[in-house]
């Protein structure tokens, strides 16, 4: 079987990209899927995403972690989706689709990729953290020295930990560099390992700063491993509207390959 591929980034958040409109993709082929996203022996990435049909909107995208399993939103994935779009011809600068949390729009803007997140109506509050929801479960804990802190390891201990299920949550450590601006690292699950970025973390970030007070902004700047991600955001009755996650998009390489 010959499988075209294109592989996009997003601030260093990088997927297989595949075009399966025509649903010729082996779906439930974990082992396959695994093996696309490999780095040593695959084509690389932090998940593979495919671009399918929508009756109604112009695409779907069906989202899956690197070790093969299916997962919720993934915010960079989506804006590169629309990257991809575009490059087939399906969209202009304006995109409606689905994906695992809903419907979502995106417009593409001075090489930016603008996605709207799902509206956010919950912010929990702990002693050490808070826990946010923006299509992605999202804890986001406040840290000190963040270039040195051990990610990988405290991230694994508190994704495995009693605080969550056994599907576990994606973890996010935070340090305010100013007013409206902040360092993030994350560990994500799924990947199971550090990521130079997670935009649907960042987007809980920033909205985890403005319910607590750290920051009034309504435009949140985020600086990841690979690069800046802005969110912006409307508040009202305590809902978090209008969220925008933006930032990059760029196509790296395509090719085929024979599985």
């Amino acid at each position: 079987m010959q499988i075209n591929f294109f592989k996009y980034q997003g601030t260093g958040n990088d997927f297989v990209m595949i075009d399966n409109r025509n649903n010729t993709f082996p779906k439930n082929n974990t082992k396959l899927i695994e093996f696309l996203c490999d780095r040593r022996f695959g084509i690389g990435g932090d998940g593979l995403i495919l671009l399918e049909n929508h009756d109604k909107y112009d695409f779907t995208m069906v989202y899956y972690n690197s070790d093969g399993s299916t997962s919720t939103m993934c915010g960079n994935g989506g804006r590169c989706l629309v990257a991809f779009a575009k490059q087939l011809g399906i969209i202009d600068n304006e995109a409606h689709f689905e994906a695992s949390d809903g419907y979502h729009y995106a417009k593409i803007e001075n090489n930016l990729i603008a996605l709207q997140m799902i509206d956010v109506t919950d912010v929990k509050h702990f002693d050490t953290h808070e826990f946010v929801y923006t299509g992605s479960p999202h804890h986001v804990q406040m840290v000190k020295d963040i270039q040195q802190f051990d990610v990988k390891n405290i991230g694994a201990k508190l994704r495995y930990s009693d605080l969550y299920d056994e599907s576990g949550c994606n973890i996010n450590f935070v340090e305010q560099l100013d007013a409206d601006t902040f360092s993030v690292r994350t560990y994500e699950r799924g990947v199971e390992d550090e990521t130079f970025s997670c935009g649907t973390g960042a987007t809980g970030v920033a909205i985890a700063m403005h319910s607590t007070y750290k920051t009034d902004a309504k435009r949140v700047n985020i600086n990841v491993l690979g690069g800046k991600l802005t969110i912006s955001f409307d508040v009202e009755n305590n809902t978090y509207k209008n969220v925008f996650l933006t930032g990059p998009a760029e196509l790296v390489f395509g090719g085929s390959l024979e599985v």
